[in-house]
């Protein structure tokens, strides 16, 4: 008997539009997720995976599992909601919120949807059963008193924590493990008998058995006992573990390559653009290892012509092969100072995909056309084999460029033409960058400088020269071309979407920028041209670096998503990756979808649909985020032991972050930071006001703000804790004292 619809629409009559990618994918195909969803709204009422089964008439073994494994899959990304009825049911986007686990050090936790609206709060009660970077369901309960919308847990879509680092602890009978990453609040019970040889203080890794639940806290046992000292190296391996970053080769995946050689075979560059004699060149920092891109540029009548030449990864990376899977397993290397976990291995990641020099190359081209008002004319996409010409740094472009340095002008006689009209095109490129309003943040990056024993020796500033900026202008406008060439085909793609500020945001922002006397315009609906105008606007003062600060957090967080939304931050309606396919998977995706248009394949034959790239979009967003925290957890122990052995010591900085607790201060040429706590001000009360970044000392009138200047001494450094605390210098603190008024006699 086949199941009716209540507008009694026969599913089986009905033409799945995704039936040619189920094909693809699978032996037996059922129905698309698409058309599930169909089926149920059409339904009217929730429905049991038998009825859904029924629906569709399948009937193998084989068939009835695909069902189950995707209906699971849909339940998981938050599309299905299984009730206690034990049906399946739609998720009313209204009513119920899915997204991503934000765990807080003080207990409670937020909810990022999926949708990229607002987050949610969760109170200590809700985050209870729940741990970091879990995936959840959560109906709006209400408002709370700082005017957040507050969520409360309607079912774990998924758990996303299996295992977590800390030290060990042993207290009245009890053992258990205090996670090193301070977003999980939680301590894990270690099970009778779990401990094995572990001891007081070792850093061990804890494997969790039982997930936490409203009524106790996670139970694991201990898997692997790491140590008891940070010897060097040993932040990145407790980094590795803490944030479960795949970083071993699965053996299936080495067999798999076992028979790939550092040479392109012969026939793989047949029925390909040849390329070998234009003078392609990358251009890198002095230290990078895999080469993704390359570029070259010629005059024509109407302007230029510039080639981006990118590794054709997707040449290697075949859908569903194990290398595919670990690529999305991984979705991007993860870059640790002096140490990198790469995304694909290195036989193809510094090797057949890296755009190395004087070799073959296979790789996807981006044609631009470009006028002499720096906009592109035309652009179209094809594959090739290339040769780069050269393997050339920043700092020589720079020189040779910028500071007209002869001797590498000679060295580089046969290429200097290219490289000039590459720069006459960036700079005209860079006038029509700033007419359209494309943010151009300066913000201050460092690199950690180590010494033989791996000690920091020093934390020096990056120097981003025009260089930088000729490349980085030419790897966006090549993954400019690439969304809008996806968009005109209609194709299931990823782009990379930035919201701009939300309205709380916004209204904080000009309350902030109004004390300082600054505007920004716009009105409710600021542009990216009006932040620029403003940034251009206080280039000379010297807390342009805090303002700029304040500026970027008032902004959303880039993602990954199907959704055309456009990217505010470069002025752009449309924007994709397409350039980093060796150390991101999102590229990857991009130049799949751009191959099958070029073998002109239809859309609904495309091995991916919108649900697909909704889920991996959302996988690629958290993956990218958990190697920013892994590093970002790096680099702050690195920073805590270089300080060690620097306590007492006074120093000059910048106020960079203000909190109800205290502030935060960065140390003048050294970009190390720490917490001046409330407590530490002095006696008086202080009131934190938000809005204008400030703590104002109620009988004294002294103001902490965003940006101003003060010396602070290192009083304490805390290795486990990755924190640093500072205290106002004595003279510093003597100066805000207030004056004692003379008596009158």
């Amino acid at each position: 008997m086949t199941l009716k619809s209540k507008k009694n629409v026969d599913f089986n009559s009905i033409k799945d539009p995704y039936a040619q990618r189920e094909a693809e994918k699978y032996e037996n195909p059922i129905p698309s997720r698409e058309l599930i969803l169909q089926l149920i709204e059409h339904a009217g009422k929730p429905l049991r995976r038998e009825e859904i089964a029924e629906a569709f008439s399948l009937e193998t073994e084989d068939q009835l599992e695909a069902l189950r494994r995707r209906i699971r899959a849909m339940e998981r990304d938050g599309q299905l909601l299984f009730n206690r009825g034990k049906k399946y049911c739609l998720v009313n986007n209204e009513d119920l919120i899915a997204g991503r686990i934000i765990g807080h050090a003080d207990g409670f936790g937020f909810l990022k949807p999926d949708d990229g609206s607002d987050d949610l709060f969760l109170s200590p009660r809700e985050m209870n059963p729940l741990l970091h970077n879990d995936r959840a369901l959560v109906r709006i309960a209400g408002v709370d008193k700082k005017g957040r919308r507050e969520g409360a847990v309607v079912e774990i879509l998924q758990r996303n924590t299996h295992q977590v680092v800390g030290r060990l602890y042993k207290e009245d009978g009890f053992i258990y493990v205090v996670p090193d990453n301070k977003n999980i609040a939680q301590t894990i019970l270690v099970q009778k008998g779990g401990a094995g040889k572990a001891k007081q203080g070792q850093i061990v890794v804890a494997e969790i058995v039982e997930q936490p639940t409203k009524l106790h806290q996670p139970i694991g046992r201990i898997i692997e006992v790491m140590g008891e000292h940070m010897a060097p190296g040993m932040e990145i391996e407790m980094a590795i573990r803490s944030y479960e970053l795949p970083n071993q080769w699965p053996d299936e995946l080495l067999k798999e390559i076992k028979p790939l050689k550092n040479e392109v075979p012969e026939a793989a560059k047949q029925d390909r653009a040849d390329l070998r004699k234009t003078p392609l060149v990358t251009i890198d920092g002095e230290d990078a290892r895999d080469f993704d891109d390359a570029v070259y540029c010629q005059k024509t009548p109407k302007g230029w012509k510039l080639l981006v030449a990118i590794a054709d990864v997707s040449h290697y990376v075949q859908i569903n092969s194990e290398l595919d899977k670990e690529a999305q397993k991984r979705s991007t290397s993860v870059y640790f100072p002096e140490r990198v976990i790469p995304m694909l291995p290195e036989i193809l990641s510094n090797g057949l995909c890296s755009l190395n020099p004087n070799v073959d190359r296979l790789c996807m081209v981006s044609e631009l056309l470009i006028n002499e008002q720096g906009q592109v004319t035309r652009s179209r996409f094809f594959d090739a084999v290339m040769s780069s010409h050269a393997r050339l740094t920043y700092t020589e472009v720079a020189l040779m460029l910028v500071e007209g340095d002869k001797t590498l002008a000679k060295k580089y006689k046969l290429l200097m033409p290219h490289l000039q009209e590459l720069y006459a095109l960036y700079k005209v490129m860079r006038v029509s960058r700033e007419q359209r309003g494309a943010m151009d943040f300066d913000t201050q990056e460092t690199r950690i400088i180590f010494s033989a024993d791996r000690k920091i020796e020093k934390i020096v500033p990056v120097v981003r020269n025009d260089a930088h900026k000729l490349i980085e202008e030419f790897m966006i406008t090549a993954n400019m071309a690439a969304a809008r060439f996806l968009n005109h085909k209609k194709m299931p793609k990823l782009l990379r979407i930035h919201d701009g500020p939300s309205a709380d945001k916004l209204l904080n922002l000009k309350t902030f920028l109004g004390e300082l006397g600054l505007s920004l315009g716009g009105g409710a609906k600021p542009t990216p041209l009006d932040y620029m105008h403003l940034i251009d606007s206080i280039k000379n003062r010297p807390d342009a670096h805090l303002i700029q600060t304040v500026l970027l957090r008032s902004m959303s967080q880039a993602v990954y998503s199907p959704e055309l939304k456009g990217h505010f931050g470069l002025a752009l309606e449309a924007y994709a990756h397409f350039t980093s396919p060796i150390r991101r998977y999102p590229d990857l995706l991009v130049h799949r979808a751009i191959r099958h248009c070029l073998q002109g394949k239809s859309v609904e034959s495309f091995y991916y649909g919108i649900p697909d790239m909704v889920v991996l979009g959302e996988q690629c967003s958290a993956n990218e985020r958990r190697a920013d925290d892994a590093t970002r957890d790096v680099v702050s122990w690195l920073k805590c032991e270089y300080m060690m052995d620097k306590v007492g010591e006074e120093f000059p900085g910048i106020i960079s972050a203000v909190t109800s607790f205290g502030f935060f201060v960065e140390l003048n040429e050294i970009y190390v930071e720490g917490l001046v706590h409330i407590s530490n001000l002095g006696q008086d009360y202080f009131h934190f006001d938000a809005t204008s970044h400030q703590l104002r000392g109620e009988r004294t009138g002294i103001n902490y703000r965003l940006g101003d200047s003060v010396t602070v001494s290192v009083v304490r450094v805390d290795l486990d804790e990755k924190k640093i605390d500072f205290e106002l210098a004595k003279k510093q603190a003597a100066m805000n004292k207030p004056k004692k008024r003379r008596r009158k006699k």
